[in-house]
């Protein structure tokens, strides 16, 4: 007897295992690990994934599997084992592991459908149900579940009368199209070609037309090409002459544009001397991980991409991955013009299905690149010879939801597996990265230089309390006003960046100072203009905005901070004469629209950039010779220890995008706080003083990268609920764990308060904990059964990047 060891498609503690299920005879010698299936669990079926197979099963009487999904394994045996690693690493469920690397259309949905018994139980059906099964004799329970007769469907369901059915199904279908071959011998068509008629000119070419080409070939494509209708066609099938097919086609995002093919281009001395160490390693197939810090401008890509054509060349593939803001059109077109249709692009732009279609290339080995975001790195490819991380600094390349995986971990993992280069870019690294670069255990690659030797940008730092004082009321200091206005004279095009979303921040009674927060969330709401009503950011609660205050019923309620309609609106007043592009999240929701945004500010239509994070990195425009920083604060003032880095790298990445090419660049910083070491050092462009100096922080307060830490968040409805239980965890583990490790809390999180849910935390720092781990798993056992019942929730982050 044949079994398949299945995980199945149901996230909680008791189903986190391998269940047993026989392989029927007609799969025998089909099914193999990797694969989806059905198979039925308790009264309903689910989706499962093949883990392994073997002779025996562990128990008695085991039931069989009800269907196949896939007719190639969708998970490779690495990627099987990356999924048992990464519940180890982040203490997630195995089916949460498995479903994170594949893309979102091939995650089950799950239909019920209701069928009726017999004719018999027809007539012991409820009177509000007799209508429905007049007709027919199964439905779908999606027909139903909303109207008035749902109770006596419960009702017939219990008494036997009705069978209720689960339907899995794909999201992810093959988009295909009608097509057809030849169905006779060479020889029979010939024949058949010379006995047609002159009227049958067009049934003539279309035979000669199929020869040529001898495969399958869509109808619409012959039509086409031909310049003809689909009558002849559907004549020769007809007579037999050809028969239809389906062929699949690929919904491709980039179908309408064209890239022309670009050649590599002659490397500097410096980045010659990076790349000969990659190179050595593809070369003699060995693992190192490169940390590669350049400066901004300094030709990163350009040596990614020598290294990618090296690994091609040696009929190897490659995985490169760019956060997902960066993911530009620009970054794409770089590559797609390199590698023509060797590229796949995976990233949150694309719909549910390109989405599929891309990962199907790549488990067919249609392409052998794949450029995308953090969950690309579970591409399935089984030959890899490089995997980059550009912008390795960069946050959102940590997942915050089950599983918390960070790309960087598994991407050194895969390395590690296939014996092949990783290198980690960017032109301010991470304080670990660049400490383990220090120490040896990373590589450190120097790019010092910009390509065309141009000099870094010149940076003014302007005290915007100073403007206050001299009555300048305006988002605009007097020096940045001036520049802008001198740049829109010569023709040259301006970058403004603003470090945050929304209309203005929020809104405040000036004499009594009540601000409106959200009553499910504790954090206060965000003004849109646009709807003219008041958001939160967390939950999407919204509420109209107020004339007076409700405390104090002052009518002095106003608005405070800046969002980026609020700047175009002043740009538009002080600059008429300037065409503005905005960029927010606001403005590129819809598909596309990132793209149009940045080719009309390329083209030269706009002048002025304005936007969010965006548009801080990966952007390349010649013509732009002045940077504005509106708010350098705005992050350096959340509750996270790695706030000053966050504004050292963003303030670094934004000037970068100044002075790039032929004309100098200029920024102006404008900030309330301009004393502070990470505004400073960022206008120095100088990131060995900010690495030196941050690093004595957090050393003196035990922070990354010289402790651990792990992060324990406890929620629920209830407060009293909440506080109890962090209480006991943080006892449990400091009775456990060593002297060393230092527990902070049980305290309220930073948001302590969201979607109606209290949030409490208790923070570990540790160095060495070898029982950490399985002490944590028992913490998250020993509340299991409250987790389902009570909806509390306990989530562990193990290397936390959002202390929120």
């Amino acid at each position: 007897m044949s079994v398949a060891s299945v995980i199945v498609d149901v996230a909680a503690k008791q189903t986190d295992r391998a269940f047993d299920y026989a392989v029927p005879d007609k799969w025998k010698g089909i099914i193999v690990p990797g694969m989806r299936v059905v198979v039925p669990f308790g009264p309903r079926k689910v989706q499962g994934f093949v883990v392994a197979l073997k002779e025996e099963a562990e128990v008695k009487r085991v039931k069989p599997i009800a269907d196949l999904l896939d007719l190639t394994p969708v998970l490779t045996p690495e990627l099987l084992e990356i999924g048992h690693w990464l519940t180890e690493k982040t203490l997630c469920f195995m089916i949460s592991a498995f479903q994170v690397m594949l893309p979102a259309a091939m995650k089950a949905k799950y239909d019920k459908e209701l069928s009726l018994l017999s004719k018999e139980a027809y007539e012991q059906l409820h009177e509000q149900v007799k209508p429905f099964f007049q007709s027919r004799s199964s439905l779908k329970w999606s027909e139903v579940e909303k109207t008035a007769a749902a109770p006596a469907f419960h009702r017939d369901i219990q008494k036997g009368l009705i069978e209720v059915v689960y339907v899995v199904k794909n999201k992810g279908n093959k988009k295909t199209a009608k097509g057809v071959k030849l169905n006779q011998s060479l020889e029979e068509i010939q024949q058949f070609m010379s006995e047609l008629n002159k009227q049958a000119e067009k049934q003539k070419q279309v035979l000669s037309f199929m020869l040529e080409r001898n495969e399958e070939v869509v109808i619409k494509e012959i039509a086409e090409d031909l310049q003809i209708t689909s009558a002849p066609i559907k004549a020769l099938i007809n007579k037999g002459l050809l028969a239809e097919t389906e062929i699949e086609i690929y919904r491709d995002p980039y179908q309408d544009r064209y890239f022309t093919p670009s050649k590599p281009f002659q490397l500097t001395d410096e980045q010659a001397e990076a790349i000969a160490p990659i190179l050595r390693d593809i070369e003699e197939n060995l693992h190192d991980v490169f940390l590669m810090y350049g400066v901004t401008g300094s030709g990163k890509t350009e040596v990614y991409l020598q290294s990618i054509d090296q690994v091609l060349k040696k009929g190897k593939e490659a995985i490169m991955l760019v956060p997902e803001i960066s993911l530009t059109p620009q970054m794409v077109k770089r590559f797609k013009e390199r590698f023509g249709s060797k590229v796949a692009v995976l990233h949150s732009g694309l719909s549910t299905g390109e989405k599929y279609d891309e990962w199907r290339k790549i488990q067919r080995k249609e392409v052998s690149v794949v450029v995308g975001a953090r969950s690309a790195v579970f591409a399935p490819f089984e030959n890899l010879g490089l995997l980059i991380i550009d912008e390795e600094h960069e946050t959102s390349y940590k997942q915050e939801e089950n599983p918390r995986y960070h790309a960087r971990d598994v991407a050194i993992y895969r390395g590690q597996h296939h014996q092949c280069p990783v290198i980690l870019g960017s032109a301010t690294p991470t304080l670990e990265s660049f400490a383990r670069a220090q120490k040896g255990v990373y590589k450190l690659l120097m790019l010092k230089q910009r390509m065309n030797k141009s000099s870094m940008p010149s940076v003014d730092i302007v005290d915007m309390r100073e403007e206050l004082r001299s009555g300048n009321r305006s988002m605009f200091s007097t020096l940045l006003f001036e520049k802008m206005k001198d740049r829109l004279e010569k023709g040259e095009q301006i970058v403004l960046f603003l470090n945050k979303r929304g209309h203005s921040s929020f809104v405040m009674c000036r004499d009594c100072g009540y601000v409106p927060t959200c009553e499910h969330c504790e954090i206060s709401l965000t003004y849109h203009r646009y709807q003219n009503k008041l958001k939160c950011h967390y939950c999407g609660h919204e509420e109209h905005v107020h004339t007076e205050c409700p405390e104090c019923h002052s009518e002095h309620i106003r608005f405070f901070g800046s969002g980026t309609q609020k700047v175009e609106e002043e740009l538009t007043k002080v600059l008429p004469e300037a065409r503005v592009v905005r960029m927010d999240v606001d403005t590129t929701s819809r598909k596309g629209a990132h793209e149009k945004l940045l080719n009309k500010f390329a083209s030269g239509e706009a002048q002025i950039l304005l936007g969010t994070q965006m548009i801080a990195k990966g952007l390349d425009f010649p013509n732009v010779t002045l940077v504005g920083v509106l708010t350098a604060d705005t992050m350096l003032n959340l509750p996270d220890f790695r706030a000053s880095e966050k504004t050292f790298q963003l303030l670094t990445q934004v000037s970068g995008r100044a002075g790039r090419h032929k004309l100098p660049g200029e920024v102006v910083i404008q900030t309330y706080t301009p004393e502070h070491y990470s505004i400073q050092l960022a206008s120095q462009h100088d990131y060995d003083a900010f690495y030196k100096q941050e690093m004595e922080i957090r050393k003196m307060h035990k922070y990354p990268p010289f402790f651990y830490l792990a992060l324990v968040t406890v929620s629920h409805e209830n407060i009293a609920k909440v506080v109890s239980v962090t209480d006991k965890i943080s006892q449990y583990l400091r009775q456990k764990l060593s002297p060393q490790t230092t527990i902070l809390g049980p305290v309220a999180s930073p948001i302590a308060k969201i979607k109606d849910r209290y949030r409490y935390q208790c923070m570990l720092k540790y160095k060495l904990e070898p029982s950490l781990i399985p002490l944590l798993k028992y913490i998250l056992e020993r509340y299991q059964a409250e987790m389902q019942k009570e909806n509390l929730t306990i989530t562990i982050d193990l290397n936390p990047y959002s202390m929120m």
